[in-house]
């Protein structure tokens, strides 16, 4: 027990939830935040995503993986409404999302990421912040005419917005274009952003691609300051470092199918995950888990 004294909240609360959860594709959890069913994509003869049951830990955070080409980008687009499956359909929070468009999967909750952020260039720092805010009586025309209906709740979104700012130390850049930082600060502001909504989940699309080293650490505290707060974090990533630093469960994906689960060190001696990544192997040799992180961060490409 003395081992656990130094865990944080939400780590153990994580751990405990997924304690008993079978280490295979599918596996139901306790407490599912999301839950998707034969989930289907085809872009003419190639299917690209082909998920028959997947379900999310509410609470825990979740890293989706596999090799380039595998089909999570694509689901990812799926699950927020960036992209229409040919079949299949799932909930958030006991909601369909099938059909629902990228705003309103948002304003649900549900807020996600992308690979190449979405800052818009030309305005500033804490205008990009308060564009993230949901339900702004100022963006209707006639209410807009009439500053005493939006003031103070503009206001109180500027004051979030700070906040957030401070926290992901972006406030100096408060007034700054969006365009002037740097990859790894468009990164934070993209996350910063999307906390605007109050989410109930995030999603990360490769949170760590084209970040300076000197600020990884900083995007991987704020990835677990997510889970500490309640939140739930599914995320793609093919720094395998980082998978193992920070996820609760791991789901690999191969030629757009679910192929294991588990945790970290779980998943990285699994013997089809090991396949998908490298190739069959027919000489029975045991492998190290490290091996095999080793061996996918070596040849890891971005899908």
């Amino acid at each position: 027990m003395a081992a656990d004294a130094n865990v944080p909240p939400g780590v153990a609360r994580a751990r405990a939830a997924l304690k008993d959860v079978p280490h295979q594709p599918g596996a139901k959890k306790p407490d599912a935040i999301l839950v998707a069913d034969k989930v289907v994509r085809r872009f003419g003869g190639l299917t690209a995503v082909n998920v028959g049951h997947i379900e999310i830990q509410r609470g825990a955070i979740t890293a989706l993986i596999g090799p380039n080409g595998a089909g999570k980008t694509t689901f990812f687009n799926l699950l927020t409404g960036f992209d229409k499956p040919n079949e299949g359909d799932w909930t958030f929070n006991g909601s369909p999302l099938g059909g629902v468009a990228p705003h309103k999967v948002a304003r649900k909750g549900m807020v996600r990421t992308f690979q190449l952020t979405k800052a818009l260039s030309r305005l500033s720092v804490i205008d990009n912040m308060r564009l993230g805010a949901t339900g702004q009586k100022g963006e209707s025309f006639w209410q807009g005419l009439v500053p005493a209906l939006w003031k103070a709740q503009e206001q109180e979104i500027t004051a979030r917005a700070d906040e957030l700012l401070a926290r992901f130390k972006l406030d100096a850049k408060r007034e700054d274009f969006a365009g002037s930082l740097s990859g790894g600060q468009r990164k934070l502001l993209e996350m910063a952003r999307a906390l605007m909504v109050q989410p109930d989940m995030v999603m990360l699309d490769e949170p760590m691609a084209g970040v300076n080293p000197a600020l990884t650490q900083s995007l991987l505290g704020h990835v677990k300051s997510l889970r500490e707060d309640g939140m739930t974090v599914l995320f793609v990533e093919h720094d395998m470092d980082m998978v193992r630093d920070i996820s609760d469960w791991v789901i690999v994906m191969g030629q757009g199918e679910v192929i294991a689960e588990g945790t970290p060190d779980t998943v990285m001696a699994d013997p089809r995950v090991i396949d998908a990544y490298l190739g069959a192997h027919h000489d029975g040799t045991a492998h190290d888990p490290d091996e095999v992180a080793a061996e996918v961060e070596g040849g890891k490409s971005h899908e």
